[in-house]
């Protein structure tokens, strides 16, 4: 593969881009683009193509410290590739998305399965049962002060949602609720209830299954 500068001005990513349009790039190309540089000793495009093989493994699990393994990627260029595949998801992937069960959110939240550290997450819906919007609310071992009320029904209210859902990962692999998992959903809850807006169901995400309160009986 040519460098970067030994490439005609009218093949590089960027003017290709403005010239014909971004279908007409290859992947590696569409991540130099989004990169715009590369680092001393490896170009943009050597450094795309290397990202672009990490990307074609797999998704689902990747976070800042496996992009940052490449040789020429920080914490900044692995941040501009999390929020590129973030806002994809967003506007492409997740559209018209329909829960309904606890596999629908398991499902919705394939990438958090596998997570080293447990993520808790909100599910908004409108009266049809459409996703509104998913949001990570605190990132670390679920306890009540990491999950307060406010923090989870703040954006129900902005969403105007008429149902939440609410998630978390358990790492150890354990599909089970602990005794914290079941205070914090009958908290949040009574939270709803007050609120007008209903929790639907609490689900416990691993990679292998899932566990729902709702499900069970205990919502």
């Amino acid at each position: 593969m040519k460098k970067l500068k030994e490439l005609y001005e009218g093949d590089r990513p960027r003017e290709k881009l403005l010239s014909r349009g971004a279908e007409a790039l290859k992947d590696h190309e569409l991540m130099a683009v989004l990169l715009g540089r590369g680092v001393r000793g490896k170009d943009v495009l050597r450094l795309s193509k290397e990202l672009v093989e990490l990307l074609r493994e797999g998704v689902d699990d990747l976070e800042i410290d496996k992009l940052s393994s490449i040789h020429g990627v920080g914490e900044a260029k692995a941040a501009q590739i999390l929020a590129a595949l973030e806002l994809s998801r967003r506007f492409l992937i997740r559209e018209k998305a329909v829960v309904r069960s606890a596999e629908d959110v398991w499902k919705e939240l394939k990438e958090y399965h596998g997570r080293k550290q447990e993520y808790f997450l909100a599910l908004t819906l409108d009266g049809a049962s459409h996703l509104i919007e998913k949001r990570v609310i605190s990132v670390g071992t679920l306890n009540q002060s990491l999950v307060h009320p406010r923090e989870v029904f703040a954006d129900a209210i902005a969403d105007r949602a008429a149902g939440i859902v609410i998630a978390h990962n358990h790492p150890s692999g354990q599909c089970f609720p602990s005794a914290q998992d079941r205070r914090v959903t009958q908290r949040l809850a009574e939270a709803g209830r007050l609120l007008g807006i209903e929790l639907l169901d609490h689900v416990i995400l691993t990679r292998d299954g899932w566990y729902s309160f709702s499900e069970e009986g205990e919502l």
